[in-house]
């Protein structure tokens, strides 16, 4: 841990007390903040000298649900191919955090003391609302309005909530990890109609196993047999 590191989560420990859990690991600092404590905790973060983080890089949702399960072999896969099995899921680790399935997290930066830092706010899947940001940095904006897309978490607040990446009429949120791959409904376009129509899904659900190019069927580079 570098030392600039080390003061940063002293000083944030600090200041805040035991109203946020700070760690740190790979010499970058995450700061565990209460739904309820996020405003006031940030706007200290932006406002206070002793942080100055006057950015907002990035806002990002997280899924839980399925942490630590896996269709690919981590442990023994060996270097001659893909590990991914047809069979799932194997369990790996346990899931944290049970009661809590989603994570918001906020990437701030200070370019005042070139520093970062990490905010991460657990919520329950039967609350999943937290503050809006918008009002500290205006960058939050789409930025919220994507994990609302996507995750379907909620930013109390927000000027104007509503999907961002996805059709006016999608059902459901494609990021969360019960969200079946193929989707909920398809779309095509009806001559008659003349409109776009969502019927229901005709894909079957299935483990994709990637196709491999093994040693015994060797590719030759583009350079090879020239001369």
């Amino acid at each position: 841990m570098s030392k600039a590191v080390e003061a940063l989560s002293a000083r944030i420990q600090a200041r805040f007390s035991d109203d946020v859990a700070v760690h740190v690991a790979f010499d970058e600092v995450t700061v565990e903040v209460p739904a309820a404590q996020l405003l006031p905790v940030a706007q200290a973060l932006r406002d206070e000298e002793a942080f100055s983080f006057e950015e907002l890089i990035d806002i990002c949702g997280v899924d839980l649900l399925t942490y630590g399960e896996t269709e690919w072999d981590t442990v023994s896969a060996s270097c001659t191919g893909f590990s991914r099995g047809v069979d799932r899921p194997h369990k790996v680790k346990h899931l944290p955090h049970e009661e809590l399935r989603f994570a918001v997290i906020y990437h701030l930066l200070s370019v005042t003391n070139n520093q970062r830092v990490r905010l991460k706010v657990m919520l329950d899947e039967a609350n999943l609302v937290v503050d809006s940001v918008v009002g500290l940095w205006a960058s939050a904006d789409w930025y919220e309005r994507e994990a609302f897309d996507l995750f379907g978490v909620m930013f109390k607040g927000h000027p104007d909530l509503r999907r961002l990446l996805t059709d006016y009429g999608f059902i459901g949120h494609p990021f969360r990890k019960d969200f079946p791959l193929q989707g909920n409904v398809e779309m095509r376009y009806d001559a008659e109609k003349r409109r776009v129509v969502y019927e229901p899904v005709s894909i079957e659900l299935r483990t994709l196993v990637p196709r491999v190019i093994r040693e015994q069927y060797p590719v030759k580079s583009v350079t090879e047999g020239e001369g």
